[in-house]
């Protein structure tokens, strides 16, 4: 019964685009419910696809079968092709009493809280607690390996430090040599940082053509390997002489490529060049070097490589193309990667109990609308938006809208009110605040219509009348000076040196003249 199956492709068609379509209308206040909003809409577009492709192979009809049932109705009796379907469809149904039947309808319309399980059960199991619904990254996992890699184990870095440098694969940042990056160990590193970003792309981006996306990274990539120009994969040159090229590290030293270490002095410099330990490594890098250029050659005379720098090659590669892709998603991510830094330094401040709840108030401020009646979205809609938080304190608000906790503000110094006459009787809270308003324009305006212009020696002063009084002192003072300069009497020595007359008569008290 193709006919039967066209007609119910095209209406699963017309259910999908009207599902979408319900979908995009809303604007989900919570980013839980908008990942959930995404993340349908993708699975509707998938659908779509299937469908498309299953409905495209009826119309194309290659074996026949469409046309020969389209003959069989138009030609015969049509009473005689209407019960032999209809018995088909008994025996179907005899054959499976408990076949389910699908109701387009409610397929694709949203679900209500109180038809079972939860609209967003799947999102609730995408993220970790620390992801927070994509809002940030979570890279303990990737930061305890990093820091078992062979020449990361005796440095300190945080996690903090971390999530600044985890996509900077070349010295400084990286201690990590080239023949160390060849273990198996530095291989699943990258590799499982770059499976949880660009996973972590696809949950947050559910609608985004990513598949193009990384195609484009994919090709950047062969381009830049095949030009050697991939951060630290390309051809390694010995220096010459006793200066270094500034071009690696931090471009303020010199830099040394056998130690792979940059120094600030180029005494220093020129000092570690006779050490046991830079002699050693010069040597070593020297004779990897000329292995290197002994087995290019013999390859070009033999155009037979040997097996195991062949594997040894596709192996570097791998590792190349793993590093050029964190690189790329973490520029991809740069947002994302500024708030995770931002929220691990708030979260630090933190005592686990803030912590948990702080978590406890995100699952709830996400479950809130769950809870409310399906009938009661509309009513309660006005209400919800005059809903004010309790704050008998009178806290100031965090960026969750919520009051901050008062042993921050206690050390901030919040409760203190500072008064500026200058500006008109504005109180300010804090501080930090109130040093701060001295450079803002409020503070600048209120200087200039009491007529003074030097608002750099009025730090501190608050009130109309001490402002006045300093701007009168320091008119007077300038005029003063002024006019002690053109009325001072200059003396002559015998020597014919001019000085003014109060100095001349101290030279000669102390009989210097």
């Amino acid at each position: 019964m193709l006919l039967e199956d066209q007609r119910f492709l095209h209406e699963d068609l017309e259910r999908l685009e009207q599902g979408i379509s319900d979908r995009t209308l809303e604007d989900p206040r919570h980013i839980r419910d908008r990942l959930n909003r995404d993340h349908q809409i993708s699975g509707f577009l998938t659908r779509i696809q299937q469908q498309s492709k299953r409905l495209l192979d009826i119309y194309n009809d290659t074996e026949g079968l469409r046309t020969k049932e389209i003959q069989s109705i138009s030609t015969g009796d049509p009473f005689d092709e209407f019960y032999k379907q209809l018995n088909d469809i008994k025996d179907f149904h005899r054959r499976y009493p408990n076949e389910p039947v699908e109701n387009l309808e409610r397929a694709y319309k949203r679900k209500a809280p109180d038809e079972g399980e939860s609209a967003t059960a799947e999102i609730d199991h995408m993220f970790t607690g620390e992801e927070a619904y994509g809002r940030f990254l979570d890279l303990t996992r990737s930061h305890e390996d990093y820091l078992n890699l062979p020449g990361v184990q005796s440095r300190r870095v945080t996690y903090l430090q971390y999530l600044t440098i985890f996509d900077h694969f070349t010295p400084p940042h990286c201690p990590i040599k080239r023949s160390e990056k060849a273990t198996d160990q530095y291989f699943t590193y990258v590799g499982s940082l770059a499976e949880y970003l660009e996973g972590f792309l696809r949950r947050t981006r559910p609608l985004d053509d990513l598949d193009k996306t990384f195609a484009a990274f994919d090709q950047e990539f062969e381009k830049a390997w095949e030009a050697k120009e991939v951060p630290g994969w390309g051809a390694e040159t010995q220096s010459v002489g006793p200066t270094a090229p500034v071009t690696e590290g931090t471009g303020e030293g010199i830099w040394c490529p056998d130690c792979e270490k940059e120094f600030k002095n180029d005494n220093v410099y020129k000092s570690h060049l006779s050490g046991k330990k830079h002699v050693k490594a010069a040597e070593s890098r020297k004779a990897n070097t000329d292995g290197t250029t002994n087995s290019e050659a013999n390859g070009r005379s033999s155009n037979k490589p040997s097996t195991s720098s062949t594997a040894q090659n596709l192996k570097e590669r791998a590792i190349a193309e793993r590093e050029w892709r964190i690189r790329k998603y973490a520029s991809t991510m740069e947002i994302v990667r500024s708030d995770t830094r931002v929220n691990v330094e708030r979260r630090q401040g933190m005592t686990e109990r803030e912590r948990q709840q702080e978590l406890d108030a995100l699952f709830a401020e996400s479950a809130e609308p769950l809870l409310r009646p399906s009938g009661a979205a509309d009513d309660d809609s006005d209400s919800s938006d005059d809903e004010k938080i309790y704050n008998p304190l009178k806290l100031p608000l965090a960026w969750d809208g919520k009051p901050i906790p008062y042993w921050l503000y206690k050390l901030h110094g919040l409760g203190v009110e500072f008064n500026c006459e200058i500006c008109g009787n504005f109180v300010y809270m804090g501080r930090r605040a109130f040093d701060k308003h001295f450079n803002e324009a409020r503070h600048i305006y209120g200087l200039k219509c009491l007529g003074i212009t030097n608002t750099t020696l009025f730090r501190e002063i608050t009130n109309i009348e001490d402002a006045l009084k300093l701007w009168d002192k320091i008119a007077r003072d300038k005029k003063k000076e002024k006019s002690g300069g053109e009325n001072v009497v200059q003396m002559e020595d015998a020597e014919g040196n001019v000085m003014p007359e109060k100095v001349y008569y101290d030279l000669q008290k102390q009989g210097l003249l």
